[in-house]
């Protein structure tokens, strides 16, 4: 009676969005999306803070400390220049064999960036995703564009967002 008990109680907190998230291991299935009431409804990174928050009806649901390109300030302009873009894009792929854990595919570059890029007759660059790879407790911004967080917290944000999410990146 005691082992169904706490089997259900771990039910109502995985379904309640309470229990804490398993971290993914290669060669393992990435883990499930929740339930659409616990999904994520937009995404917010706030690139001079090093932050990222999911967001559900407008409420932070979970934040998360990020590190990006090697050189961060700035709109991305073209490939090669280690800057994480900004503006409003939306999440387009879900990556479970990622070589960086998991991903979300950005939709960088938009229209309005490739224009930018054929007129300064440069590659504007593309595969900018969220993922993971970053060490716990690191610092240091070491990605081509990307904005990466350590392999448990993809698991978690993983978990919470749906292709189609819109994702605004501030500076």
């Amino acid at each position: 009676m005691k082992i169904r008990l706490m089997r259900g109680l771990g039910a109502l907190l995985v379904a309640c969005g309470l229990a804490p998230v398993q971290a993914h291991e290669p060669g393992r299935p990435a883990p499930a999306l929740l339930p659409a009431a616990q999904q994520a409804d937009a995404i917010r990174v706030y690139k001079a803070q090093r932050r990222l928050d999911l967001l559900r009806d407008d409420r932070v649901i979970a934040t998360y400390r990020v590190v990006l390109g090697g050189d961060p300030v700035g709109h991305k302009r073209q490939q090669g220049d280690q800057r994480t873009p900004e503006g409003d894009y939306r999440i387009t792929y879900r990556n479970d064999r990622s070589r960086f854990h998991l991903s979300l595919r950005i939709s960088y570059p938009d229209e309005a960036d490739r224009r930018q890029a054929i007129a300064r007759g440069v590659d504007p660059g593309g595969d900018i995703m969220i993922h993971g790879a970053t060490p716990p407790g690191s610092r240091t911004d070491w990605t081509e564009g990307c904005i990466a967080v350590t392999d448990a917290e993809m698991d978690a944000i993983w978990q919470r967002v749906p292709v189609g999410t819109p994702i605004r990146i501030d500076p």
